[in-house]
């Protein structure tokens, strides 16, 4: 039996008359970082809004602690899982600690109301995500790495062992995604956290992965470590790139060098070679 914590089994999704993915079937490792990773239109972000409870399967089932997600409590769901969409938005001059404290929102009722604990809590996730000092300025006025640590402060004020993150770098510049994903590295290294991503960049998906997700056609075609499946034969079968894989000198995974059409660039003077962001 699987200790896994979060799967999908025989899923069948779609928007209106269309069909996204049919009879997908997948389990997320518990207290690793698992990437979907796939190209555009294969059904990454559907899949992950499944896993959410927020959109549902017309056929199969997602379970969580052994149990249909579709039994549970909205709220419930929400005190064990949180989920962080791709490019979300918060109400004009909100600040950081009142987008942060939104995040305790599941844990209150009309017999709790708010206490130290969640306090504590909203406290704990600014300090963690080095956020505590933004905590009174307007989530508008703050760059687009700040605004994606102040939602994840929200996330883990959510306090819940699952976290799914749609494209949490979207519209970052490298700096910044390298900074917001190392974070979550140290969320699931330092707490145990369970993290599903969707990323585009496929060598940030290998390098800040435990296990990824490969999807193509609403399918899943590979799952496993990075090691064990990023080839060049997976990039041209899933991504129809012609690229080379080596190893990364700083992390030690799998380093996607694309050859496009250029085939092979002439040496810089100093020896390197231009390694360009493999978007997808």
């Amino acid at each position: 039996m699987s200790d896994s914590r979060l799967s999908a089994h025989d899923v069948v999704l779609g928007y209106g008359d269309r069909i996204i993915v049919d009879r997908l079937s997948t389990e997320i490792p518990t207290g690793r970082i698992t990437t979907i990773i796939g190209p555009n239109g294969c059904g990454k972000s559907t899949l992950l809004r499944a896993l959410a409870r927020l959109l549902k399967p017309r056929g199969g089932h997602v379970y969580l602690d052994g149990k249909s997600i579709s039994k549970f409590r909205t709220r419930d769901v929400a005190r064990v899982l949180g989920m962080l969409p791709q490019a979300p938005t918060a109400p004009e001059g909100i600040t950081v600690a009142d987008l942060v404290a939104k995040g305790r929102h599941p844990h209150q009722s009309w017999v709790r109301q708010w206490s130290g604990d969640d306090e504590s809590e909203v406290a704990a996730a600014l300090n963690l995500t080095g956020m505590s000092e933004f905590a009174d300025r307007p989530i508008d006025q703050l760059s687009g790495g700040q605004r994606q640590r102040a939602w994840i402060s929200m996330a883990l004020a959510q306090g819940t062992d699952i976290l799914l993150l749609d494209e949490p770098t979207t519209y970052l510049d490298l700096a910044h995604a390298v900074d917001v994903l190392d974070l979550v590295d140290q969320l699931q290294s330092d707490m145990g956290r369970t993290i599903v991503m969707v990323l585009h960049d496929l060598n940030l998906a290998v390098r800040y992965s435990d296990h990824l997700v490969v999807m193509k056609d609403g399918a899943i075609v590979a799952t496993g470590e990075p090691a064990d499946l990023v080839t060049p034969e997976l990039l041209r079968e899933v991504f129809g790139l012609e690229a080379q894989v080596v190893a990364d000198p700083v992390a030690g995974k799998p380093l996607i060098v694309p050859i496009g059409t250029r085939r092979a660039a002439p040496a810089k003077p100093n020896g390197m070679r231009r390694v360009a962001a493999v978007n997808v």
